[in-house]
């Protein structure tokens, strides 16, 4: 008498799912589980926008005022009333760097549509690069000799050449993280703008509802955590001795980051 198998032909032909570490490593991550990492990215966006802004008046996470102080810029050179200038000022300059590198920072965003926009390897891979770009900044703050708060706005700190490759280095990392925050599709959206936010936050109709509401819940975390990341880089530029310093920081809370990537969970069917 032959004994009858417990699995089927079907489940012994089956292949096996790797496992080992690198096959960890190249799955997905969870988009349901990713919100709370969504809102310490905006945490993040405010410290890193909160320095810049501090030295030189310009947001190298919010592009589209530095967008329009370039359109006045262009705009001078036509005034019939004013004083015409036919070159950009140093503020000018300084908002032209900052989008330039932000949308450098975006472009790398297609490697990780090649690797795959939600799996660890990518996510560690464009966080590693974030901590690269926040330590150049961190050195070329410090070896620009600049302080990290502007006289007034047309006396902006990190004017020098070594001052605007750390607000370049910046911009380029909020401008990787934006579209990190975009592909994995967090209520957040990019994690860098929060207008369309506000717009969806007071359009929401449960805004006053007293019952969880994910979506209305994270928007409002991700306004809270950007003001919150301001105001703790404001604290730690006094309390490190200037910017290189706080930057520095900055270079630490990418590194929690970089480590909170490999430990979010895979979806169930992964």
């Amino acid at each position: 008498m032959v004994a009858s198998s417990d699995k089927t032909d079907v489940e012994l032909a089956a292949p096996k799912a790797p496992r080992g570490p690198w096959a960890y490593l190249n799955g997905i991550v969870d988009s349901k589980k990713s919100n709370p990492i969504s809102l310490y990215a905006c945490f993040l966006t405010g410290y890193t926008s909160a320095l810049s802004f501090s030295a030189c008046f310009i947001w190298c996470g919010f592009q589209t005022g530095n967008v329009a102080q370039l359109g006045i810029a262009v705009a001078r050179t036509f005034d019939p009333i004013g004083e015409r200038t036919y070159h950009f000022d140093k503020p000018d300059q300084q908002a032209l760097t900052s989008v330039l590198a932000f949308l450098i920072g975006t472009t790398l965003g297609r490697i990780g549509d090649r690797i795959g926009a939600k799996k660890r390897t990518w996510l560690v891979l464009a966080t590693f690069i974030q901590c690269l770009c926040c330590l150049a900044a961190a050195l070329a703050a410090h070896y620009s000799g600049e302080g990290a708060y502007a006289q007034n706005r047309w006396g902006p700190s990190w004017a020098t050449p070594l001052g605007m490759v750390c607000l370049a280095f910046l911009s380029a990392s909020l401008g990787l993280q934006g579209i990190m925050g975009k592909r994995i599709g967090s209520p957040m959206n990019t994690t860098v703008v929060l207008t369309t936010t506000w717009v969806e936050i007071f359009n929401d109709p449960l805004l006053l509802s007293f019952k969880k509401q994910t979506g209305r819940d994270v928007r409002i975390g991700g306004v809270l955590s950007l003001l919150f990341g301001a105001f703790v880089s404001r604290a730690l530029t006094n309390a490190c001795g200037g910017a290189a310093g706080a930057i520095g920081c900055l270079c630490a809370f990418r590194m929690v980051q970089l480590v909170w990537w490999i430990f979010l969970p895979s979806p169930p069917e992964a």
